[in-house]
C-alpha cells in the first residue's frame, strides 16, 4: 500500500473514532444533539488541524475531504441514541481513546513523512495529531485532560509510537510498515497503562534544604 491511501485511510479512522469519545463526554455533560455534534467534530478534527496549520498544508485535512465532518456528526448522533445502553461510559471512552490515539499518532507521521520533513517533526506531529483533539475534548467537556493525568502512559505512547515509525522509516523498513508499526507501538503502551496499570515515575517534591 502506498503512503497516500494508508494516510486518508488513518485520518478516516482517528476522525471516527475520536468523534465517538467526544460525543461520550457529551453524553457526560448532558449535552443537546448540537452539543453533542460540536464535541465529536472538535475532537476528532482538532489535533489534525494544529498539525496542518503548524505544516503549512495548502489545506486543512477535513477543508480538502468535508465528508470527515459527515463523519464526526454521524458518530455523534449514533452515541446520542444509544450511550445509555452502556453501564460505564467513561470505560468506554477510555478505551476507545486507545484505539483513536493508536489511529491518529500514525496518521500524523504520515503526514509528516509524506512532506518530507525532519524526523524531530515528524515525532512532533505525531505527539501533536494523536493528543490535542483529546485534550481540548476534555477542556471544554470539565473532565480531567487524559493527556495530563499524573503517572499516564498517554504523551508516552504517542511519543514512543511516533518514534518507531521515524527508526523504521530511517532504516529503510518502508514507510507504510512504520506507520503500522506506530499504531502497534501507541496501542500497546497506552493499554499496558489502563489494562496493567504502568506508570512513569512522577516528580515528588522534597523539603528545601537550609543549607
Amino acid at each position: 500500500m502506498t503512503l497516500d491511501p494508508l494516510v486518508a485511510a488513518l485520518d478516516y479512522g482517528s476522525v471516527l473514532i475520536f468523534a465517538l469519545t467526544g460525543a461520550l463526554v457529551a453524553s457526560r455533560a448532558q449535552l443537546d444533539p448540537v452539543g453533542f455534534i460540536f464535541m465529536a467534530a472538535m475532537t476528532a478534527v482538532g489535533g489534525g488541524t494544529l498539525r496542518d496549520l503548524i505544516l503549512g498544508q495548502p489545506q486543512v485535512f477535513w477543508v480538502a475531504r468535508p465528508s470527515l465532518v459527515v463523519v464526526a456528526a454521524g458518530a455523534a448522533m449514533v452515541v446520542f441514541w444509544t450511550a445509555h445502553l452502556f453501564e460505564s461510559r467513561y470505560r468506554l471512552l477510555l478505551w476507545l481513546d486507545v484505539f483513536a490515539l493508536s489511529v491518529a499518532v500514525p496518521a500524523g507521521v504520515g503526514v509528516a513523512l509524506e512532506g518530507g520533513f525532519s524526523p524531530i517533526i515528524v515525532v512532533i506531529m505525531g505527539v501533536v495529531t494523536g493528543t490535542f483533539g483529546g485534550l481540548m475534548r476534555d477542556v471544554v467537556g470539565n473532565e480531567v485532560p487524559l493527556v495530563l493525568k499524573q503517572g499516564e502512559i498517554y504523551l508516552t505512547a504517542a511519543f514512543g509510537g511516533a518514534l518507531t515509525a521515524v527508526t523504521l522509516a530511517g532504516l529503510e523498513v518502508g514507510q507504510a510498515w512504520a506507520l503500522m508499526a506506530c499504531g502497534l507501538v501507541t496501542f500497546i503502551l497506552r493499554a499496558g497503562g489502563l489494562a496493567r496499570g504502568w506508570r512513569l515515575p512522577v516528580y515528588r517534591p522534597r523539603p528545601p534544604r537550609n543549607r
